[in-house]
């Protein structure tokens, strides 16, 4: 039903605010806390780790609860970390706040996801999905953007301030708007983690990898990026953000579609954003109206990466939707991790400026998994017909 994919779409949103809203306001914190930028974006790196550690436990651990109770324990873990954030607490409390619904994240994505096409025909699944995922690109169009213009106006408290308030009107809807859902039939553990011995399983979970990684390597450090290598103020970084969301529902929508024909296909088109983003960057050099096409352009290759991602891992996987997603969910935010630990290290060692090209190489390995995945299947299907 599409009520229930809304519905999943407006916690998506609380938990995207929460994961990728530090992202505009890093610099600030860094400030405050009298912290490097690459300490700051521990924030968002440890958040990630966290995920990509626990996700598929959890995920395992709480696939027999009813579903509309694991959507509010998450939601409402999200809820608390906008509120202690928002106080201004010393780093290290932050660090924990911050962590705590991380454990919930994938779990949260993997059921509202379920609960989207439980009922749905087999055509429908991937354009009720991208309404679930459109929660990203929403997030980066509204309350992301609108978090670090609020901060830039007074002080980054109050973007936690947005964070939280997101999350509280998501849980109310989740309650009073999403009927009680138990699990029908529980899977074993062992018959859920079987998809660990597909070749094509595997080679999806490193594409994936390889993909976030390519993207976060320089998105994490979005406002810092456009700030010291663009020459942007804060208020010109949110407006960037917007225009990143924007572009995203649209680019959101248009993968769903294109989803439903080819999910490889799809897949090689966003991704090749990894690849021309950096030479476009790097070409566009101080231009500003360059500039802004150029991070359409990024917005629009960049925005559907999640949805990518967990269509092309659930393809090598059909019959476990929901383990499938939280491994995509982990294994992105391990790349979430991995791009922003790396981003850092460049930045601190030669320069902001040399972020993009992370993305290119990491990039370019997730293409070599992509063709590899194809190999195999091509010559699964020659073994058959012979």
């Amino acid at each position: 039903m599409k009520k229930y994919a809304y519905i999943g779409c407006l916690g998506f949103i609380a938990v995207i605010t929460t994961e990728f809203g530090i992202i505009g306001i890093l610099p600030q914190v860094a400030e405050y806390y009298k912290i490097s930028i690459d300490k700051a974006g521990y924030l968002l790196s440890a958040f990630a780790l966290v995920i990509a550690v626990t996700g598929p436990f959890m995920t395992l651990i709480t696939s027999g609860i009813d579903r509309k109770k694991v959507m509010l324990a998450a939601i409402f873990m999200f809820l608390i970390t906008g509120i202690v954030s928002s106080l201004s607490p010393p780093f290290w409390m932050m660090m924990v706040v911050r962590v705590l619904p991380a454990f919930l994240q994938p779990v949260y994505i993997a059921t509202a996801l379920s609960v989207a096409v439980a009922k749905a025909d087999k055509k429908r699944k991937n354009e009720l999905m991208s309404i679930v995922f459109n929660g990203v690109a929403i997030a980066m169009v509204t309350t992301v953007p609108l978090a670090t213009w609020i901060s830039g106006l007074y002080s980054w408290e109050y973007s936690f301030m947005i964070q939280a308030a997101v999350s509280l009107i998501a849980l109310l809807c989740i309650y009073f708007l999403l009927p009680s859902m138990p699990v029908a039939e529980k899977k074993s553990y062992g018959s859920q983690m079987m998809i660990l011995k597909q070749p094509s399983f595997v080679l999806s979970i490193l594409t994936i990898f390889f993909m976030i990684t390519a993207w976060f390597s320089t998105y994490s450090y979005f406002a810092d990026y456009l700030n010291k290598a663009k020459g942007m103020n804060t208020a010109m970084v949110s407006y960037m953000l917007l225009l990143f969301g924007v572009i995203g529902i649209l680019a959101n929508w248009i993968a769903g579609k294109m989803l439903n024909k080819n999910i490889t296909g799809t897949i090689s088109f966003f991704l090749s954003g990894t690849i021309l983003i950096p030479v476009l960057l790097y070409f566009s050099d101080g231009n500003l109206p360059a500039t802004i096409v150029v991070i359409g352009i990024w917005g629009f290759l960049y925005s559907p990466s999640f949805l990518n991602a967990s269509t092309y891992m659930i393809s090598a996987a059909p019959n476990s939707l929901e383990f499938a997603n939280s491994l995509a969910t982990s294994f992105g935010n391990l790349g979430v991790t991995l791009g922003t630990t790396v981003g850092g290290w460049i930045i601190i060692s030669n320069g902001v400026q040399y972020t993009p090209w992370i993305g290119l190489v990491f990039g370019i390995l997730a293409f070599l998994t992509i063709i590899l995945r194809s190999c195999l299947e091509t010559r699964n299907k020659t073994v058959l017909c012979s």
